[in-house]
């Protein structure tokens, strides 16, 4: 506790050698970023200018990815912070805000899939009725939604935190997750049980959405015509591939908190990396090939010469 400013600090524990490696690990983690921000606006640039692509599924798409470019600043350049400075810590109140960005936007990823889910299947399977139903207020709700719905659950977990004592100082982690929680004194109930209400609302409940959403699509499709399966199996894949990729690091962001103490540092290092860099990298990676509209626009910009 530093008792001029009255300010608590947290020791970021989490770091391999970083003294011995920090160059190393900071031109490393300056190119991934660079590579996050880069690949996501180039994607959300091109749907923005290009009219063709200013429908409600290109509109998520773009949100998904303005979301990673969000999330992905809420870590990496305090992280490049602490690879060149002599101590890497962080004021609480730094790592509550750190902590409620980080699931806020996580939180609006699942929301915004189902969105997604929800426009391939009207899409598909009522497709007359497409342009009825998916209106630019309906999309506009569906974001809204999507954004504020997480920023509220999180806010309650934020504030309940911040009202806790700390019995710990150093956090087991490169940036504040919910590994904050291993520093509190007592684990509150009220807590836990907001914490579950929220990762069944924010995480479960739009999985099994999802889930439910793109069973009809393919039962659908299978009885349809080549033409229909091929459109929902290009339209629908890219959405599929991100939500298990998703999935997966929210499994191992909810774990990690649970084994840390018994893995090596070397090993919670490695585990907490793939929530930060995989997804980010992969959003734009799967869109950028798989959609071919968007592929298109990106060959273009790429390489102006060919489609002169």
């Amino acid at each position: 506790m530093d008792n001029e400013a009255n300010v608590t600090y947290i020791t970021l524990d989490g770091h391999v050698e970083v003294n011995k490696y920090r160059y190393v690990y900071f031109c490393i983690m300056f190119i991934v970023y660079t590579l996050i921000i880069c690949s996501n606006s180039t994607i959300v640039y091109i749907i923005w200018v290009h009219q063709n692509l200013h429908e409600p599924m290109y509109i998520f798409i773009a949100a998904l990815l303005l979301n990673s470019v969000v999330y992905s600043t809420n870590i990496y350049p305090k992280l490049l912070i602490d690879f060149l400075s002599e101590k890497q810590i962080i004021s609480y109140s730094a790592c509550l805000f750190q902590f409620y960005m980080y699931y806020s936007f996580g939180g609006s990823e699942f929301l915004l899939l189902s969105a997604m889910a929800y426009d391939r299947y009207v899409s598909i399977c009522k497709p007359l009725q497409y342009h009825t139903i998916m209106r630019k207020t309906t999309v506009s709700i569906f974001l809204l939604f999507a954004w504020l719905v997480p920023a509220c659950h999180v806010a309650v977990l934020t504030i309940l935190s911040a009202e806790t004592k700390l019995c710990d100082l150093t956090l087991k982690g490169i940036f504040c997750s919910n590994s904050i929680y291993k520093l509190q004194c007592v684990t509150s109930r009220v807590i836990t049980i907001h914490g579950v209400v929220s990762l069944i609302d924010l995480s479960i409940l739009p999985m099994l959405f999802i889930i439910f959403t793109y069973t009809k699509i393919f039962i659908i499709t299978y009885r349809s015509c080549r033409e229909v399966r091929k459109k929902a199996a290009e339209t629908c894949l890219p959405h599929l591939l991100v939500l298990i990729s998703l999935s997966i690091l929210t499994t191992y962001d909810i774990s990690i908190v649970r084994v840390e103490s018994n893995f090596p540092k070397t090993a919670r290092l490695i585990m907490t990396l793939q929530k930060m860099l995989y997804h980010p990298l992969f959003n734009p990676l799967i869109y950028g090939l798989k959609m071919k509209e968007i592929s298109k626009h990106i060959k273009r910009l790429l390489c102006p010469v060919k489609f002169i």
